[in-house]
């Protein structure tokens, strides 16, 4: 590094500039959609943790991925209601490299989970005599564990990276700061940087949607074999994490376009909606998807609500049953 070069420590976040025109619109629409998140979110969570005819895998996978969610949402909500409300459009380096650390490990947790949930379906219907010693509780809570130290590892060597690296440039064309932001902007070799990024995340990538595909594939040629009723029960548990899964999917492709696109002039505006859409959709979907379609859940949440009186008594006087509900 000259002794010349002229080094940012602080980045100044486009996206909030542009947001500053109507920031109290904003910050209205941010704190409805991050308040309906924790709120349905901690409700699931609670509802599983504290029901004993929840405590199975599939239901401990569900919480994990809410809870992640709200992780996920966390690391860059509370910072946008803050800028928002104070008219803040900077972030420094260490807070940038803090938000892009946790950022990543939510990506990765949120794709680790979605695995754990399709390998789990794969032994439940697959291996059906077996599944109870093969995935217990405690299993669940070890891969869970696995797969957290796994992110961490690989999202810590990531940003010791990007924090080796000095940067020429202050300007993020973004609402919150991301690794690959910082990267753009370095005057330096990016070089270790990209392959790392790109090798680890391609790898992981392929090798999860791999597991996800081939458990799917099974339970359905599995399922095409049994009865009608066997074959809805299936369907209808695959299909929800299926959605479940796209909707990520498609945050990460939005996320992907706006890398692409970042050498060309595009306007902030559709940065930020490239960002918001690939960001907020899965966290926001989430719960909405597991709490509507996942029928025992459902069922319990509705009777958690009525205890407090926020949902009325929509089966008369009879009272919800829940059946064991098994897959196939």
């Amino acid at each position: 590094m000259g002794s010349g070069t002229n080094v940012s420590s602080t980045f100044l976040l486009l996206g909030l500039v542009e947001m500053e025109k109507c920031k109290h619109l904003y910050w209205s629409l941010s704190f409805i959609v991050y308040g309906f998140i924790m709120l349905l979110d901690s409700t699931i969570v609670f509802v599983v943790l504290t029901d004993r005819s929840l405590h199975e895998p599939m239901y401990m996978f569900i919480s994990s991925l809410i809870l992640n969610d709200i992780f996920g949402s966390s690391s860059f909500f509370p910072k946008l209601l803050i800028d928002l409300l104070m008219s803040t459009k900077t972030i420094s380096l260490v807070g940038c490299l803090v938000q892009s650390y946790c950022l990543l490990i939510f990506a990765y947790m949120e794709i680790a989970t979605f695995t754990l949930m399709a390998y789990d379906r794969f032994l439940a219907v697959c291996h059906p005599l077996r599944y109870p010693n093969l995935m217990t509780n405690e299993m669940a809570v070890k891969l869970i564990i696995v797969c957290l130290i796994f992110s961490v590892t690989a999202v810590s060597i990531g940003i010791m990276l990007t924090a080796r690296l000095y940067f020429c440039g202050n300007q993020i064309q973004n609402i919150f700061c991301d690794k690959m932001s910082l990267v753009i902007l370095s005057c330096g070799d990016t070089t270790l940087n990209k392959v790392h990024g790109e090798s680890v995340w391609s790898t992981y990538l392929s090798l999860t949607t791999s597991v996800i595909v081939f458990s799917y594939l099974k339970v359905y040629f599995i399922c095409v074999k049994l009865s009608k009723e066997s074959q809805k029960k299936a369907v209808h548990t695959v299909m929800t994490h299926i959605i479940s899964f796209s909707v990520f999917m498609m945050g990460i492709l939005f996320v992907f376009i706006r890398y692409r696109l970042n050498g060309h002039k595009l306007p902030v505006t559709a940065h930020n909606i490239i960002s918001v859409v690939g960001s907020v959709t899965p966290v926001l979907f989430n719960p909405l998807i597991y709490g509507i379609r996942t029928k025992a859940l459902k069922v319990k949440l509705i009777q958690h609500l009525q205890k407090l009186h926020l949902f009325p008594t929509i089966y008369g006087a009879k009272k919800v049953r829940i059946n064991n509900i098994r897959t196939c």
